[in-house]
Formats: structure tokens, C-alpha cells, sequence
């Protein structure tokens, strides 16, 4: 490839003024402004109106991971603070959910605040009350140059995912610029969030509530559930001035064989919600081709495989998703645990997904690479667009439904 000014990283930043970025949710959370984008014309409109404003027929696809309170301090007799956000449990091809079930210990990496005040030998340890009684959490190097810990705890019938709910903080996004409030635990989690490991919310499926699943059903609009965990690196910025430079993060994602019996019946309707889903979606289809190919490794998805096949020899989406209920099916697994590092770029034609609802994002970030993928240099009219009408961004903030 060669470098054009359109990959340039200048050209995905706008100017995003501090008293614009949302601090604290909206409540009833389906009061947020609706930017709707249909085929270039924009309109304004509310976020519970949503299922009056989708096509007839549409399928929407939900991701619904759990927030984990990832955030974990340790205060030393030094009165020194060491703080633990959890990433990602090691090995990291381990299922999260396995993990969240471990009894007595558990291995993790992280990153670690205040690290030099944590010596290579030394154990950290912290108790606190709760209603079972004194709980106690210690962590201790497993590998001090990858930054993986151990957490050890007792009593030791207690579940990892108990203890982090005893131990842990919310991660907020670093961006809201504040510590995390009791409510958090709460308003940073969608109302159908289900299967516990992801350490940032799935956005844009805040706004939704009984209600607007309720009115989806009046609607006869069909939805599905997958499981993509979110990881910290969906906020980390992009540093090179060639945005193709820039090194992606992988995250792990569970697809059943219910979600690829939905996606294919339903295949050319699909709606993703949130950039999170859309990862996961597209991420499916390629999956699906490496099957085909009889690539290596097809559930391990890095961020460049998507780019290095001819258009020409791309299957139908149908068979791809095939492809991949096949293999479940040959296997006799209901379930499959995926890593994607999938990078959706300009440029990028879109398999799965003919829509997108997702909140407004950060400058410069591939969340907004995503967004230009989709809809073109129209974003930055969707953008400008939403700044004049004095919407609220980021992960508290409005909304926005695309559909190019």
C-alpha cells in the first residue's frame, strides 16, 4: 500500500471542546439524542423513538459483556498505593468466563500503576469486610517483565468474578476524568449485559432499556446477542501519522451456533450495535474465510488478514457463516472462543453489517477510522453536525444511528 494523505492522522481529528464530553449518564437512559444518518440526509430525533427509525426488517446484534470492577488497589505499610488494572487472564487464549469461575487464584495481566514501588519478590496483600466476613486478596509477581500478577484470596471457595465485586473499581474511561461513583456500577453496564470480562462498556448499548426492547418486539425487529469483551486498548490513541501504522489491540470473542443460525437467515438486515459488535461481526466473516482457505489458526484473526485477500476471491457472506457453523458443528461445539484484531480502516467493504448505532467518539482514534470506513468523509458532517446541536460525546454521551 502506498501512503496517501488520506490515511494521514490529521485527517481524523476535529476539535472536541472539554464541556462536550459527557460526565455522567443520562437518566431515563433513552432520553439521549438520536443523530439519524440515512443515506447522506441527517435528521435529529430521540434515542426511545429508535425501533420507529430502523428499516423494516432489520437484525440488530448486540454484544453483551459485563463490565468487571478491573481496577484493583493495594496499599503497602509504606502507605504507598499500587494499582492493578486487569487486562486479560494468562494464557491469554484462556476463556474469560473460565477464569471468572477460578476458586482461590488466578493469574492475570495488567497494568500497573506505581510500579516501581513494587518489588519483584514482594506480596501485596489487602482485606476488607463484607457481608460474608474479612476477606483477603494478595497478589504477587508471576511474571515481572510482562506485567502478569497473581491474585491469591481466601476464603478460597470464592469465585474470581466475587471477589473483584468485593475488591474491584469500575474502570472508567480515562477521558471522564473522574474516579468511579457507587452508580457506575450500574449505568456503566447495559441492562442485558451478561457474560463478565470486559473492563470498558459496549456503549452504544447504554441507551437501550425495557422499554425500547419492548417496542423493538411490537416492531417485529428481531436482535441476537454475542459476546466480544472489551478491552482497554479500544481507548488507546493512535500515535503514527499513518494510521495503518498503528498496532491493534486483540480481543477475545464467543460466537455460538445460534448466533450463526440467526446471521444466516437474517444476513442481509444485520444492524450492529456499537463498533464492538461491528468488530465482531466482520471479524465472524473472515473467520468463516480462513475456514474456507484452510488458513492457520481460523479463530485467530490478526489485523491485517482482512486487507491481504483479492476481492475477487472473497466468498459470499453466506458461505463464510456457513463455513463456520460447519466447523462448530463438525466439532460438536455449541460454542467457539475467537481473538480478533481486526482493524477497519478506510477502505474497508463491509461483509456483515449494513448499519451501525454508536455513540459519538474520541479524535483520532480507530473507533472513528471505523466510522469513516463506513459512511465515508461524511463523518466529519455527522460530527460538525452533532457539535452544533450541542450533543453530548463519548461513552455517557447522545447516540447516533448510521446506515450509509
Amino acid at each position: 500500500m502506498t501512503e496517501t494523505h488520506e490515511f494521514l492522522l490529521s485527517q481524523f481529528q476535529y476539535d472536541l471542546p472539554d464541556d462536550r464530553i459527557a460526565r455522567f449518564p443520562l437518566s431515563p437512559r433513552d432520553a439521549s439524542k438520536l443523530l439519524v444518518y440515512r443515506s447522506g440526509q441527517i435528521s435529529h430525533e430521540t434515542f426511545s423513538n429508535l425501533p420507529n427509525l430502523l428499516p423494516e426488517g432489520s437484525f440488530l446484534v448486540f454484544n453483551n459483556t459485563k463490565v468487571i470492577p478491573a481496577r484493583l488497589h493495594f496499599t503497602k505499610p509504606t502507605g504507598a498505593v499500587i494499582e492493578l488494572f486487569l487486562l486479560n487472564p494468562f494464557p491469554n487464549d484462556l476463556p474469560i468466563s473460565q477464569t471468572m469461575e477460578a476458586t482461590g487464584s488466578a493469574i492475570w495481566q495488567g497494568m500497573i500503576g506505581n510500579r516501581k514501588r513494587w518489588k519483584p519478590t514482594e506480596t501485596l496483600n489487602t482485606t476488607f469486610s463484607t457481608m460474608i466476613g474479612n476477606v483477603t486478596l494478595s497478589a504477587s509477581w508471576h511474571d515481572y517483565d510482562q506485567s502478569i500478577v497473581k491474585l491469591s484470596w481466601a476464603p478460597t471457595d470464592l469465585t474470581f468474578a466475587q471477589i473483584i465485586q468485593y475488591a474491584g473499581e469500575i474502570p472508567l474511561p480515562p477521558y471522564l476524568k473522574r474516579s468511579a461513583t457507587d452508580a457506575d456500577r450500574n449505568t456503566y453496564q447495559t441492562v442485558y449485559s451478561k457474560q463478565e470480562g470486559a473492563v470498558a462498556a459496549p456503549t452504544a448499548g447504554l441507551h437501550f432499556t425495557p422499554a425500547v426492547f419492548d417496542s423493538l418486539s411490537e416492531r417485529n425487529i428481531a436482535y441476537d446477542y454475542l459476546t466480544l469483551h472489551v478491552g482497554a486498548g479500544t481507548f488507546q490513541p493512535i500515535k503514527t501519522d499513518d494510521v495503518r501504522q498503528h498496532y491493534m489491540h486483540t480481543e477475545q470473542v464467543v460466537y455460538t451456533q445460534e448466533n450463526l443460525q440467526n446471521l444466516i437467515r437474517q444476513s442481509a438486515n444485520v444492524i450492529a450495535v456499537g463498533t464492538t459488535s461491528v468488530r465482531a461481526l466482520e471479524s465472524l466473516y473472515w473467520m468463516g474465510v480462513k475456514i474456507i482457505r484452510n488458513d492457520s489458526d481460523p479463530f485467530q484473526l490478526d489485523q491485517y488478514y482482512a486487507y491481504q485477500i483479492p476481492a475477487e476471491q472473497k466468498p459470499p457472506v453466506i458461505d463464510s457463516l456457513r463455513a463456520v457453523l460447519q466447523y462448530l458443528t463438525g466439532i460438536k461445539q455449541t460454542s467457539i472462543v475467537a481473538h480478533t484484531s481486526i482493524y477497519i480502516t478506510p477502505g474497508y467493504q463491509f461483509n456483515v453489517c449494513k448499519g451501525i448505532i454508536t455513540n459519538f467518539h474520541q479524535p483520532g482514534s480507530t473507533l472513528i477510522l471505523l466510522i469513516t470506513a463506513l459512511i465515508g468523509k461524511d463523518w466529519k458532517r455527522v460530527y460538525t453536525e452533532a457539535l452544533q446541536h450541542h450533543y453530548r460525546f463519548l461513552s455517557y454521551g447522545d447516540s447516533s444511528l448510521l446506515l450509509p
